[in-house]
């Protein structure tokens, strides 16, 4: 089995539901919880590759912060990024990481195409 990083918020049930469905197939992951220790720049980024999605995708567009910070799906990657690295609310959950490959956890089933 691979190793699996999960970047989680334990108040948010799906990134619980995620974990337990891990957990359940025999994967203990190392658990990331991103508010309390936000991702760099090169993490987003890394993640964005192995996800192969756009940084807007990876992004809790409806969250209050979104707008207030005056993010558009338009504004450019390199903005939402930023976005992302100052304000790790906005980061979608929970995601799954494995060495080679990332998957965002919704719904949860998604995390385990890592695990083949």
């Amino acid at each position: 089995m691979p190793a699996v990083t999960l970047y989680h918020n334990p108040r948010c049930s799906k990134s619980r539901a995620t974990l337990s469905l891990l957990q359940e197939n025999g994967i203990e992951p190392d658990i990331r919880r991103y508010l309390d220790e936000p991702l760099t720049e090169a993490e987003i980024r890394a993640l964005l590759k192995k996800l192969n999605i756009s940084a807007v995708e990876m992004m809790r567009t409806k969250e209050a912060e979104f707008k207030e910070l005056g993010l558009s799906k338009e504004s450019s990657d390199d903005t939402l990024i930023s976005a992302m690295v100052s304000t790790p609310k906005l980061i979608e959950r929970p995601i799954a990481e494995t060495e080679t490959a990332a998957a965002i956890g919704r719904p949860p089933e998604n995390v385990l195409e890592l695990l083949a």
